[in-house]
This record gives C-alpha cells, sequence and structure tokens, in this order.
C-alpha cells in the first residue's frame, strides 16, 4: 500500500524538474529551492556557506508548517531568521528524509502547487 509520499512526492519532483536543468532534484536540492523561494532575492550566485543557509531556510520553513520552527524577522541582509519552538523528533537518517519529504509535500500542497 503506497501513502500520500509516495503518491505526492513525485508530483513535487515534476513540479521542480525544468529548476534543474536535466539533473533529478533529491532533497538537499528542493530544500535549496524552498529556502531561494524563501529569501526571495534573484541572485543566481552562492557561495557553499550561502547554499547551506538556504537549505536551513528551506528546511525551517517547511517544519514551521508543523510548528517546530517560528520566523524572528531578517537580519541585517535581508536572510529570514527562525528560532526553534519545539525540539524535533530524534530520527534515523532514513526516518529523517521521510520527515523532509512529508513536509515539502504539505508546503507544495499549502502553496497550491500540487
Amino acid at each position: 500500500m503506497m501513502n500520500a509520499i509516495d503518491d505526492k512526492w513525485p508530483l513535487v519532483i515534476e513540479f521542480l524538474k525544468g529548476k534543474f536543468q536535466e539533473k533529478q532534484p533529491d532533497v538537499k536540492s528542493v530544500l535549496f529551492v524552498l529556502g531561494l523561494r524563501e529569501l526571495g532575492k534573484r541572485q543566481t550566485e552562492f557561495s557553499k556557506e550561502a547554499k547551506m543557509d538556504l537549505m536551513n531556510i528551506g528546511f525551517c520553513k517547511i517544519c514551521s508548517l508543523s510548528g517546530y520552527f517560528e520566523t524572528e524577522g531578517n537580519d541585517a541582509d535581508g536572510w529570514p531568521l527562525w528560532k526553534q519552538v519545539k525540539p524535533l523528533p530524534k530520527m534515523t537518517t532514513k526516518e529523517q528524509e521521510k520527515f523532509i519529504k512529508e513536509h515539502v509535500v504539505k508546503y507544495f500542497e499549502a502553496e497550491a502547487f500540487i
């Protein structure tokens, strides 16, 4: 029996495929794109550290849908600041990936992308 993630994750990937020039998006690249969207800047070049920060912004955003994080405004450069308001559950690597995918699907549904 397939669950909603198995059914809807491919819809997320299909929606994002055009942004990755023939590469299959993975969880990290999806978080990066969500971080870019949340940042709202049209910048195209980022340092390795900034890319990690963007993935973190994407992660915080999707987890905010379940009350794990909330925004605290923006820093001096306009980057969103997040505060963790409840602890994340202890998870294995496989459980973490499922958790992220579930929250990405929830985000895409909330934004009416899928």
